[in-house]
Parts: structure tokens; C-alpha cells; sequence
């Protein structure tokens, strides 16, 4: 059988797969040309990341296909009921990211919190010439010991990120539409184990009472952040989204940033990907990374060889 990473894969996934007996084409192709490259190559499985869309067009012309593999957890780039209606395998890695998105959480907002995505531009622009006051603009940081981080979420990549928040003494609170409660561990490198057991709270609690909000959550109708959520929060609270960017409305993150209501926000996911809007990438307030939130060595590992498993549990004859 052929598979076509089209998103990439990573070596330790080729292995596994080509000893099972499969054909990878490791390789990028337009989406204007995927279907005909599909076609031409009797490819029995594609895999994904964000990238790539396999949409209804998509698979009907296609009909080799027998399994879409998505390298994540996000799958709105995946017509998948009407691939599920054709007897398509969909798969994807949901926890096979979720540290690395949790780590860029707390990249971001560690920077943001000691203005590194500010004083990163200026130090190398005028750090010799105008070094005390650059030293007097970034000396009213923040420590992030002791606040309270609300998590908007709370499946995998939220658990993970509330794992990171207790080990650095964070207090934490999350809301989540499917999951009442978890228990977090905190495995520590001498052995010693902690549990925590998180019950999670409506959303309007975590608004109200978080100093910084993360949203770990799907793609959904219309907007989760809009004016009114925040309106809701503390003033002078912290925003961090590494899910997607239709979740949150770009343009009220801005006034809010303008009116003083949000001291900064970390975004890794944009509403109009790959062209962000000028305003935002223009905005100092604004620690800004370009989707990398699973692009970690470590992650891409852990997601090529749990695809290659799946795939050989469903396909290997």
C-alpha cells in the first residue's frame, strides 16, 4: 500500500511503516495538483497536518483513498463525516502534541510577562545607545508564581498546560463543555509523583477570576473570545491562543489591547492563516509565533510513529 506524508513524517514513522510493507511518498504537493498526484499514484492514505485541506472535492476524486491521517489534534482541515460516510478510516494524535503546545503557552507567556517580545526587537536596534531607558521601560515585569491561569479546554493540551502551571506555583482554574473533572500528575525527575484533581467551572468563572487565559479548544461557530467574554475578564489580564484562529475575534483582542482592558496577548494561530492581519503583526503588545505549537523534534517523533501504528493496525492486511 502507498501513503502519501504530504505534511512530513518523521524518520522513526517511515521506518516503522516500510518494515510493515508500505511505499511513503515523503513529499509536498500543491493542493491544486493533490488530487491528481493521488490519482496517479494509486495513493492508499494520505496524512496531514494544518496545512493541507482534504475536503468533500477532495475525496470524491479520489477514490484509492482509504484512510486520512492527520498529524494533531485540530481535524477542521478534514471534511471527516463525509470521508467516516465513505467507509474512510480518519485518524489523528491527540496527545502526541500536547506537551509541545503547552511548553509555547508558557513561552509566551514567560516572554510577554519580562516584555522579551518587546525588548528582543529594541535591544539589538538601540541597546547601545539608549540602554537605561530601554532598562527603566521593561523593569515593571510580572511573576507568574502565585496567579491564577484560566485554561478555556480542558482536554489533553489544557491538562498539560495546567500541569506546567502548577509545577512553577500557579493557581488553576478550567472550563470545558465535555470534562467535569482530571487528575493532573506531576512526575518529577527523582521519582516522587503529585495529583492534583482539577473540577472544572462555567466559563464566566474563569474570566472573572484568571490573571491569564489560555484556550485550548476546536474550531466552533462564530466566536468563544469575543467582546462581551472579554469584557468579563480582569482588566490588565493576559490572552494566549495556540488552538485556532477563528476562536477568538482579532479585532476586539486590538481594542481591548488599546483601551488597556488586555496587557498582552500570545498568539500562535491566526483567522486569516498564512496572511495575519498588519494590525497584529504590527502590534508591540503582541508576542507572535507563526503555528508552531507541535513543531517540536520531540513531537513530530512522538506523532509519526503513533500514525504508523494506526495505520498498521487498520490497513496491514
Amino acid at each position: 500500500m502507498k501513503i502519501l506524508a504530504n505534511d512530513g513524517i518523521s524518520q522513526s514513522g517511515i521506518d516503522l511503516l516500510e518494515k510493515a510493507g508500505f511505499e511513503i511518498f515523503n513529499v509536498k504537493v500543491a493542493q491544486n495538483q493533490l488530487g491528481n498526484y493521488i490519482n496517479e499514484h494509486g495513493i492508499d492514505a494520505i496524512l496531514v497536518r494544518s496545512t493541507t485541506e482534504i475536503n468533500q472535492e477532495l475525496i470524491e476524486a479520489c477514490p484509492s483513498i482509504k484512510l486520512i491521517g492527520r498529524g494533531g489534534v485540530g481535524m477542521d482541515n478534514i471534511d471527516v463525516q463525509f470521508a467516516e460516510d465513505q467507509g474512510i478510516h480518519v485518524i489523528n494524535t491527540p496527545e502526541a502534541s500536547s506537551n509541545a503546545v503547552a511548553e509555547l503557552v508558557f513561552a509566551h507567556l514567560f516572554g510577554m510577562a519580562r516584555f522579551l517580545h518587546q525588548s528582543n526587537r529594541e535591544m539589538p536596534l538601540e541597546g547601545d545607545t539608549r540602554f537605561n531607558e530601554l532598562k527603566k521601560m521593561y523593569a515593571n515585569g510580572i511573576e507568574l508564581r502565585g496567579k491564577t491561569i484560566g485554561i478555556i479546554g480542558f482536554g489533553n493540551i489544557g491538562q498539560e498546560t495546567a500541569k506546567i502551571a502548577l509545577g512553577i506555583g500557579m493557581k488553576v482554574i478550567a472550563t470545558d463543555v465535555v470534562v467535569q473533572n482530571a487528575t493532573i500528575s506531576l512526575d518529577f525527575f527523582n521519582g516522587q509523583k503529585i495529583n492534583f484533581n482539577i473540577n472544572t467551572v462555567p466559563r464566566e468563572d474563569v474570566f472573572k477570576d484568571a490573571d491569564f487565559v489560555s484556550i485550548h479548544t476546536p474550531n466552533i461557530e462564530g466566536y468563544l473570545i469575543d467582546t462581551n467574554e472579554i469584557s468579563q475578564m480582569k482588566t490588565g489580564v493576559g490572552i494566549i491562543n495556540t488552538a485556532r484562529g477563528g476562536v477568538m475575534n482579532e479585532v476586539a483582542l486590538i481594542n481591548a489591547i488599546e483601551e488597556g482592558k488586555v496587557l498582552f496577548a500570545g498568539l500562535d494561530v491566526f483567522e486569516k492563516e498564512p496572511n495575519p492581519e498588519i494590525q497584529l503583526l504590527m502590534n508591540p503588545e503582541l508576542s507572535l509565533t507563526p503555528h508552531i505549537g507541535a513543531a517540536t523534534e520531540e513531537a513530530q517523533e512522538k506523532i509519526g510513529i503513533e500514525l504508523a501504528n494506526q495505520i498498521i493496525s487498520l490497513l496491514k492486511e
